[in-house]
């Protein structure tokens, strides 16, 4: 348990600054994720370090498919989350209130265990990373003073305070998860506004932070023509036509029994995403599918394939195209982990 930042006191309610419900706790009272509580006129925050899932990842599982690709990052997770999603896939630390008591890590701990584990940098994830806001920003400053990147895996509702605090301590790529249009978001992630997380993302891209968006596609909540074709436009009109674009299948999961999402269903977003003009649309969950492999948007080379999570061929040469030198949107830097530039490794 430590003290919050981002809190505003008023008459012994605290109001809560992280994310964009904006809680107002009466004494002893939890905001809606219940990691947050009004103790003594205060709000501290009772996950600081309260780390339920820590795991070695490669960087494209995130998914960041133009951010030091063939790297690998510590990824960790606490408890709750600011949604309140049926279908989420990550339920069982999701949709679970702080234990009373658990495994602590500190900040100094999580970032001897980046470089003990051999990774490039840290993503904060699994469940929603704004509630460890203050962990974050502490491991971010130690990561970044030895040399390791730090990301977020968000769905995006963070105030502007927070999103500024994080990228001042260090964060340096955002996945944002953006759920559906205005009407989906609200009905089935409890009254949440979308708007919030398109503010949210061209804020990051203003602040030079790299970003990229996911949309799982689920039947009867997200897929239709008109909702798939906003998502597209919007990115490519608000975010920029280089922003990657990612449209994952969904498999049923916690309350939400839908069937899975039809393959001809993500071709069909992914065509919608080219035609709205965005030069990268990936399709997630499908790992041997040619729309998981990066093009160059001019001369369509071939310049990253991949299998799954796995990077088998790079071809960017100073992130430029080899065939046309066309500059290709993207952190690609010098931290590539299992490949080396102007390599094939076979399917």
């Amino acid at each position: 348990m430590r003290e919050a930042l981002l809190q505003e006191v008023t008459g012994g309610k605290v109001r809560c600054h992280a994310c964009e419900r904006r809680c107002t706790l009466i004494p002893g009272g939890l905001g809606w994720c219940r990691t947050r509580q009004n103790r003594d006129g205060k709000l501290v925050t009772l996950i600081y370090g309260s780390v339920s899932s820590l795991a070695v990842n490669p960087i494209e599982k995130k998914p960041f498919y133009h951010f030091h690709p063939g790297t690998k990052a510590l990824t960790a997770g606490s408890w709750s989350c600011n949604f309140g999603c049926p279908w989420c896939q990550n339920w069982d630390i999701s949709k679970s209130p702080p234990p009373a008591k658990g495994d602590y890590v500190s900040p100094q701990r999580f970032v001897d265990l980046v470089e003990k584990s051999g990774c490039q940098g840290t993503s904060i994830s699994f469940n929603e990373p704004t509630l460890s806001l203050e962990w974050s920003a502490d491991v971010f400053r130690l990561a970044k003073q030895h040399g390791f990147y730090n990301t977020f895996v968000t769905n995006g509702y963070m105030t502007p305070a927070a999103l500024a605090l994080a990228i001042e301590s260090g964060l340096e790529a955002m996945n944002v998860d953006l759920k559906g249009d205005g009407a989906s978001v609200k009905k089935f992630c409890k009254m949440v506004d979308v708007e919030k997380v398109w503010a949210a993302s061209k804020l990051a891209r203003s602040r030079g932070v790299h970003l990229e968006i996911t949309t799982l596609v689920i039947p009867t909540v997200n897929d239709s023509d008109s909702v798939l074709h906003e998502i597209a436009a919007r990115i490519a009109g608000d975010l920029g036509c280089e922003v990657p674009w990612h449209v994952t299948s969904y498999s049923p999961a916690y309350r939400f029994t839908a069937l899975p999402t039809p393959i001809r269903t993500l071709e069909r977003a992914w065509q919608m995403g080219k035609e709205a003009g965005l030069e990268f649309v990936y399709m997630g969950n499908e790992p041997s599918h040619r729309h998981n492999n990066t093009y160059c948007p001019v001369c369509g080379t071939l310049l990253i394939r991949r299998w799954g999570f796995d990077v088998v061929e790079y071809r960017l040469d100073a992130g430029k195209c080899p065939q046309c030198r066309r500059p290709v949107a993207g952190v690609w830097g010098e931290r590539r982990g299992r490949i080396a530039q102007g390599t094939s490794h076979g399917a």
